[in-house]
């Protein structure tokens, strides 16, 4: 299938209620590492990039390896800047290529947020390209980006409108969730979901989803959540699969990089495979 707009992966899954992982690299193993799980799945895959992975890479580099990487790719794939508040970043992306943004003006007053969402909505239908909102902030701290303050949750009323007014095409509520690691097990809202997706039928984001269990991630995806973000655990995975790897060559004294990329690259790949079989995308590429 090849690269497409979030929207059009995001539609089969929204109505057959599985979830899509929407999953943040932060480098070319890592990029590579989750096309590949996902091309083993046969899954649907969302890439994200936060803006602290855009400014570190450089956007002209990451999107020269997202379009290498991706060239003849038989799996639906999009390309996606996580939690950006600046509206120059945004410009820069989709001029490079991005399929998708969420533009975090969570910060704002809900009228002010709404009113910039619309002009992000607007610029972004130019490059044929979707748009992810939200109106309250997620709780902590990812990549530079948040607050450990729990924020304040807006009415059913204010989330309708807001999406009705934008014209959004995913929209992010705060549900219980946080980024980062959790410190125990998190108490979800799941009739906000219902209630968001009966009173107007939009694919939900999950934010923070690495640490919820099983059961959450279930029920929150048969209610709606058809976009599941992962983030922190990839950089887990990465990060201690790698220390495994030195520690045992520093026991055996033999130090040969290449061997550590081919381990930490399919520790990545067993990962992607197993969210895709938990949220139910295995198997539903087309």
């Amino acid at each position: 299938m090849g690269v497409i707009s979030l929207k059009e992966i995001l539609k089969p899954a929204f109505s057959d209620r599985y979830g899509v992982p929407a999953i943040n690299i932060f480098n070319d193993l890592t990029l590579e590492a989750v096309l590949a799980g996902a091309v083993q799945a046969k899954s649907p895959l969302i890439i994200q990039t936060s803006v602290k992975t855009v400014k570190s890479i450089g956007v002209e580099v990451l999107a020269s390896m997202w379009r290498s990487m991706t060239e003849g790719i038989q799996i639906p794939v999009t390309l996606h800047l996580d939690h950006c508040p600046d509206r120059e970043v945004i410009t820069l992306c989709l001029k490079n290529g991005w399929n998708s943004v969420l533009f975090d003006a969570s910060e704002l007053p809900v009228e002010e947020n709404q009113r910039q969402t619309i002009e992000v909505v607007k610029e972004a239908k130019q490059y044929g390209a979707c748009v992810e909102g939200e109106i309250e902030a997620i709780t902590g701290v990812e990549d530079g980006h948040g607050s450990d303050t729990l924020a304040k949750r807006q009415s059913l009323e204010t989330s309708l409108n807001f999406i009705q007014a934008t014209g959004i095409d995913v929209f992010a509520p705060s549900i219980g969730n946080a980024h980062g690691t959790y410190k125990s097990t998190p108490i979800i809202d799941y009739d906000r979901v219902s209630e968001i997706v009966a009173a107007n039928p939009i694919p939900i984001a999950l934010h923070g989803g690495s640490g919820l269990t099983n059961e959450q991630f279930d029920e929150l995806i048969k209610r709606g959540c058809a976009k599941v973000n992962i983030s922190t655990a990839l950089k887990e995975i990465y990060m201690k699969s790698t220390l495994d790897f030195l520690l045992e060559s520093q026991k055996k004294n033999k130090w040969d990089p290449p061997s550590l990329f081919s381990a930490t690259r399919q520790t990545i790949i067993n990962m992607v495979v197993d969210l895709t079989q938990q949220f139910g995308s295995k198997g539903k590429a087309w």
